[in-house]
């Protein structure tokens, strides 16, 4: 097998632009953004679509608690912070098409059918607890799992000079992993926060880590990554 120094030599020699080697390069925060998916009370919230389900939003909920730290920690360190948000349901369904009310009706026990996801002006589409944008906080509304379908994602992105995204949010399984793929698809550099993404079981969430380990990113932890912004903004200026 070929030496893993060897291999990136190699890569180096006929990429277009110098590789980031090494999480402290990906997420330097100069061209890192951190996308926080879906926090609103319908997914996170006991009286929220998902709690009505009857899923398990324990792992949900202990996630939430974590991340308002690391968003500290990521600003502080001039990291572009990018909120998602959904807008699933409207009275006059403006975005949920015949296939989404078919595939929710063959799987789902109510959701987006007989309980409202995501309306816009709702409690179940406000954001969960105090994990809000702040006013210079990009917003991208979406209504798809995949946060650059039909958004101005890719435009923030690329209008900041960003090449790292960094995941938060739910469900690990679904919304995180759709728009991370979709962002490995762009060339962008993926990392996705282990204890920072919750899906509403463990083994939903082991297993998306898995493969996106394996095809489309880096997996990291809220400890290791604040570690590395909280040692950049004590970096002494030269």
């Amino acid at each position: 097998m070929a030496n893993r120094d060897d291999l990136y030599e190699s890569a180096q020699t006929i990429a277009h632009k110098p590789l980031l080697r090494g999480l402290r390069e990906k997420v330097a925060p100069r061209h890192t953004a951190i996308i926080v998916v879906d926090m609103q009370n319908d997914f996170v919230a006991k009286d929220g679509m998902m709690g009505k389900e009857g899923w398990n939003l324990t792992l949900a909920q202990e996630m939430a608690e974590r991340i308002p730290a690391l968003l500290a920690a990521a600003r502080k360190a001039g990291v572009l912070v990018i909120f998602v948000r959904n807008i699933y349901s409207t009275g006059t369904n403006h975005y949920l098409s015949d296939v989404w009310m078919e595939q929710a009706a063959r799987k789902r026990p109510g959701g987006y059918i007989t309980i409202p996801g995501c309306e816009a002006t709702s409690w179940g589409g406000d954001y969960y607890g105090n994990i809000r944008p702040e006013p210079n906080d990009p917003v991208v509304i979406k209504h798809r799992y995949n946060a650059f379908l039909n958004t101005d994602l890719d435009t923030i992105l690329r209008a900041n000079g960003i090449r790292t995204t960094v995941f938060t949010g739910v469900s690990t399984n679904c919304c995180v992993e759709s728009t991370a793929r979709e962002a490995f698809m762009r060339d962008y550099y993926v990392v996705v926060v282990d204890d920072a993404t919750a899906s509403y079981t463990r083994e939903l969430h082991q297993a998306a880590l898995k493969t996106l380990d394996a095809l489309f990113g880096e997996i990291t932890s809220i400890t290791v990554l604040t570690d590395i912004w909280n040692r950049t903004n004590n970096a002494p200026a030269y």
